[in-house]
């Protein structure tokens, strides 16, 4: 069985949706658009969709190499669809978490993170260079369980649209029901945030309770307005840049690196890692900001 890409069905809904956002945010001044960084987030996401079909081999190799070791061979049903669905969410918090903290994760990563907006637009921006790094292995439970691979392809693309509707400024909070359970715009506009409060928090795809159990929510405080980019913006709305800064700048720090050690940490620590233990990494940033709020509660 073969269901198709949900990503792709959803293409005239995402470009509806942004229009009437960008609508709304021109009459109420509620969401903040600029030309130049909403074309670079256009521009990376028609990129993610070109080198997504062109390596996606490199997926399918690695699960068939994985996949003589399965446990089972599960079925298709909707019940099957549901635990595949639940279960991938909960794969896609550890790889994204990890892709916060393992710097040749974020090397990829920190594309979708680069805008200084927080819309719509924001939500396409992604990365072109995911295929270069490890973060497939972080399908394999659902391979060694027996998933199909059609059923893994289909619930993935399916988070995707779901978050697409999170990346807004125009709604403020949801239900309360909703919120404790679901990822939401308030949520996910936490995670896009540069505040030292909202740093490596909200990791969620579709389930924030995620975060909840593995003690990494923090929720939207209105005191701290997010502000939106990573910790050293780009200058450019280039997408070349936005794709490949910072490979380059791994690339820069392998060559200055004096020991195995090093090399290990400028792909495997945190990003902003430095061998001095100079680096500004944000659990650095972290604690600078706790200790001089005085060790408040940050995840209040």
């Amino acid at each position: 069985m073969q269901l198709p890409n949900p990503v792709y069905l959803a293409i005239p809904g995402f470009i509806l949706l942004l229009a009437a956002e960008m609508l709304y945010g021109r009459r109420s001044g509620k969401v903040r658009f600029e030309a130049r960084d909403t074309a670079a987030s256009l521009a990376m996401g028609i990129g993610s969709l070109g080198t997504g079909m062109a390596f996606g081999f490199i997926f399918l190799a690695y699960a068939g190499t994985v996949r003589p070791y399965r446990v089972a061979d599960i079925g298709w049903s909707w019940s099957a669809i549901a635990i595949c669905f639940v279960l991938d969410d909960m794969l896609y918090y550890w790889w994204h978490r990890a892709a916060h903290r393992v710097r040749w994760l974020w090397a990829a990563h920190v594309n979708h993170h680069s805008s200084q907006h927080y819309n719509l637009s924001t939500a396409l921006r992604q990365p072109w260079t995911s295929a270069f790094t490890p973060g497939l292995i972080f399908k394999t439970p659902l391979i060694i369980l027996g998933f199909p691979l059609g059923m893994m392809a289909f619930v993935s693309g399916a988070n995707l649209v779901y978050q697409y509707w999170i990346h807004t400024e125009a709604i403020g909070r949801m239900p309360r029901a909703f919120e404790w359970l679901m990822n939401t715009p308030s949520h996910h506009r936490a995670h896009h945030a540069t505040n030292p409060r909202y740093l490596d928090t909200n990791y969620a795809g579709v389930f924030i309770i995620w975060d909840r159990m593995f003690g990494t929510f923090v929720a939207e405080d209105p005191a701290d307005v997010p502000k939106y980019g990573i910790v050293k913006n780009l200058a450019s709305f280039n997408p070349l840049i936005i794709a490949f800064h910072e490979w380059l700048a791994i690339g820069r720090d392998l060559l200055r690196a004096r020991s195995p050690r090093d090399a290990a940490g400028t792909l495997l620590a945190p990003p902003g890692w430095r061998p001095d233990g100079q680096g500004e990494t944000t659990d650095a940033i972290k604690a600078r900001w706790t200790a001089a709020h005085q060790g408040g509660d940050i995840a209040a």
